[in-house]
């Protein structure tokens, strides 16, 4: 793993670490265990695509999960899980300053080790007045004096690496807490039946709450029909006012008003006080929510008219998957008020959305969507859209080769500069080189490159 491009040898070393979690777990926690391991070994599946940042993250918390059942840590009901995560997170810190403080005690060691840790303290003094000895022994024996001065302790300094031994110490740290893992201490504790409380109850009058809901509304109902006249029906905006422009400007403050819509819904609407309002309040709230994930999905045309206007990248996916996340949370929410469900429930159900999504992000060629994306739709091949970003295409990586191919194949028949055509050529054999690289060492192995590799072998564009 060390100084290795990442690759195969981080799922390996995963594995390794899930089979070892099920070989040490006790026989009570065996059947848990088992039953979490293929859970485990579902959310590893995605490094072998590419060892991502969402593939890292499924990863750890599959080792995480398989490590409390495996320690008898996890709980039973699935709505507790997410807290019990945060209590194993929170305890790691204090853990790691513990764990090294009670390493310099020898009656804190291991029974297998307490005894090479005396043994080395009692050889302390006796090195050091021998080197003392032999210090002097040097000064008057010239051989000695020779013997030392052949010694080249730079060699033997340049043996010790200290940047491995630096992560080999801190994995084997990260391991050993999986092994034995811990929960911190519950700031509060709650009976099987108690949500959990946002805010105290009847913080919210139900007067005020009849009149807030129609004033939210009827906002709401403006603003939702002039996207659905200007983004849903095509309607002619003001002029000097582009389709792109409208969307830029009202795709992130509509999010950020849809989670301000949830969180009030949420503190207005405790558990087991949705039939204690009227009938009409919770009609209103009903359509609030509608008109919310309304607004969500208007945010998300919003961005699909200015991609298509100024390109996809990165940053512009995460916003759409955000948008969609904060949609299904209010979908969430409504559920939740009409079945009555906890808080517990609305959180666990929205971090098991934010896996779904992790999981398809984690197996999906984020890079190579976006190159395809920006070479299809750009004005250099007559799509439409912006002028190719080269440096943003190269900035993708590997993954934007199949897309560079496809747009110097086309781009041949068309009337672009030499020196355009020239940058994407160096750029594609620089990308090239570096897959070949890659595939020379079994450890950076990932299904993704193979991929990459096996269309590389393929034809090349016309030169």
């Amino acid at each position: 793993m060390f100084g290795q491009e990442p690759g195969l040898n981080r799922f390996l070393t995963c594995l390794l670490v899930a089979a070892s979690l099920l070989l040490i777990a006790p026989s009570r926690n065996r059947t848990s265990a088992a039953r979490v391991a293929s859970v485990a070994i579902l959310s590893l599946l995605p490094m072998i695509e590419a060892p991502t940042l969402s593939s890292w993250i499924l990863a750890s918390l599959g080792l995480v999960l398989l490590a409390l059942a495996a320690g008898g840590l996890l709980p039973k009901d699935p709505t507790a899980i997410p807290a019990t995560l945060a209590r194993f997170v929170l305890k790691i810190p204090p853990r790691s300053f513990q764990g090294a403080g009670r390493l310099m005690q020898t009656r804190a060691l291991p029974v297998t080790a307490r005894g090479i840790g005396t043994e080395l303290r009692f050889w302390i003094l006796p090195l050091i007045l021998g080197a003392v000895f032999v210090g002097l022994f040097a000064g008057a024996n010239p051989l000695i004096e020779r013997a030392l001065e052949a010694i080249d302790l730079a060699a033997i300094l340049n043996l010790i690496d200290l940047q491995r031994l630096s992560f080999w110490l801190m994995t084997a740290g990260l391991v050993w807490i999986l092994l034995r893992p811990k929960l911190s201490r519950r700031f509060c504790r709650r009976s099987a039946n108690q949500d959990i409380a946002l805010v105290p109850p009847s913080v919210i009058s139900e007067p005020v709450l009849f009149r807030a809901l129609i004033l939210f509304n009827l906002l709401f109902a403006i603003q939702t029909m002039l996207d659905m006249a200007y983004l849903w029906g095509g309607m002619e905006l003001p002029e000097g006012m582009s389709h792109a422009e409208y969307a830029h400007r009202g795709a992130y403050p509509l999010v950020i008003t849809a989670l301000l819509a949830a969180l009030f819904v949420l503190v207005a609407i405790p558990r087991g006080q949705g039939g204690a309002h009227t009938r009409l309040i919770r009609v209103l709230i009903y359509v609030w929510i509608a008109q919310n994930i309304l607004l969500c999905l208007s945010a998300i045309l919003r961005l699909d008219l200015y991609i298509a206007a100024y390109s996809l990248t990165g940053m512009r996916v995460a916003a759409g998957l955000w948008m969609l996340l904060v949609a299904v949370g209010l979908a969430l929410i409504l559920l939740r008020i009409l079945f009555d469900k906890s808080n517990a429930w609305l959180f666990a159900m929205n971090a098991a959305s934010l896996l779904v999504v992790l999981y398809g992000v984690a197996v999906t060629n984020i890079e190579g969507i976006i190159a395809s994306y920006n070479v299809e739709h750009s004005r250099d091949l007559d799509g439409g859209g912006a002028w190719l970003d080269i440096e943003y295409l190269a900035s993708l990586g590997p993954a934007a080769l199949p897309a560079l191919d496809t747009y110097l194949a086309r781009a041949s028949f068309r009337q672009l500069p030499d020196f355009r055509l020239l940058t994407m050529y160096n750029i594609r054999r620089d990308l090239a080189f570096e897959v070949k690289i890659r595939s020379e060492d079994w450890r950076s192995w990932t299904w993704r490159a193979h991929r990459l590799e096996k269309h590389l072998a393929g034809p090349a564009p016309l030169d």
